[in-house]
């Protein structure tokens, strides 16, 4: 028999925490150290409905089950009435490959999963004091990536841009209530990026949104909005004014991340895998003065963590 759990109680059990944060910190360790089995993501495009389909799965050793997980993202959902993202899990049995059960989560632990990576970038890369956080985009990951951010730094006060003016007026009204932080509407993106040394990108743009002129000393960049080909939300140059850069996964942030644009300026070498900072083969952030970028595309081991997690919560 295989449980079938809804996306209420997953959201009952499962929240951003700082033990959710311990899980997808050691799921990035594990991945570095070797023995995990995690294959390209599988990517699927529907243009004529602005939609895509990715499918993600990673093995990780001791585990009970590991996760295969179907997200989707259709961007003219709200025009309809219906959530952009969205997406479930199936748990299949380490031992027998058989299916332990469906997490019908519409995309809920992948939204927290990638929350709690940034906050495990950020706490690695950007500097210790700050007092506010700049965040370009207004979907989900504009808020949850700021919640997360809780868990590793103290702030007060956030700067959003958005294209939409409805967007950023309703992200402030619930962000200010939610969280009781003092959120500011930026005219642009380069007043987010000069205001603060801590920036998220969270949209699924085509285009650069941040140019490397905006940058300044202590500045940290998290971009995680890209996750396909073509998408883009840093000015290639950017990366050659970087300190220091890390991936989730150099292979795919190269292939699907920001550093597919940048092939000709950045190698490989040049990039620090997240997991070999936490593992304390490397160093992220030295020196205060320095650019930071972390290049976050989404891997199955975060899948398979989160996945691992919410079914021992549940059962719990």
């Amino acid at each position: 028999m295989m449980d079938i759990h809804e996306e209420e109680t997953i959201r009952q059990n499962v929240s951003l925490s700082k033990d959710a944060l311990l899980q997808i910190e050691n799921a990035f360790r594990r991945l570095y150290e070797g023995g995990v089995s995690q294959p390209p993501v599988i990517h699927v495009n529907i243009p004529e409905h602005n939609g895509e389909a990715d499918i993600k799965t990673a093995y990780i050793p001791g585990f009970d089950t590991f996760a295969i997980k179907v997200s989707a993202g259709f961007f003219d959902n709200p025009k309809k009435g219906l959530p952009s993202l969205g997406g479930l899990m199936l748990a299949m049995d380490s031992e027998t490959g058989t299916p332990r059960a469906l997490l019908q989560d519409n995309g809920y632990l992948t939204d927290v999963r990638t929350a709690l990576a940034g906050a495990v970038a950020s706490d690695q890369l950007a500097v210790k004091e700050i007092s506010s956080v700049g965040v370009i985009g207004t979907g989900v990951q504009a808020r949850l990536q700021v919640e997360a951010l809780k868990l590793v730094r103290s702030f007060h006060e956030v700067h959003v841009y958005g294209r939409t003016a409805e967007n950023v007026k309703k992200y402030q009204k619930e962000m200010e209530e939610k969280h009781g932080l003092t959120v500011r509407l930026a005219e642009s993106p380069e007043e987010v990026v000069r205001g603060n040394d801590l920036v998220v990108t969270t949209t699924p743009a085509k285009e650069p949104l941040i140019k490397p002129e905006w940058l300044h000393d202590g500045l940290h960049i998290t971009a995680m909005g890209s996750d396909a080909e073509q998408k883009q939300e840093l000015d290639p140059a950017i990366f050659s004014k970087a300190d220091v850069i890390v991936g989730d996964v150099t292979s795919q942030v190269f292939s699907i991340g920001e550093l597919q644009h940048a092939k000709n300026i950045i190698k490989e070498d040049d990039v620090t895998e997240l997991g070999k900072i936490l593992s304390g083969d490397a160093t992220g952030r030295t020196k205060d003065q320095q650019v930071t970028v972390a290049d976050l595309t989404g891997t199955g081991v975060q899948d398979t963590a989160i996945a691992n997690y919410a079914l021992e919560r549940i059962q719990a």
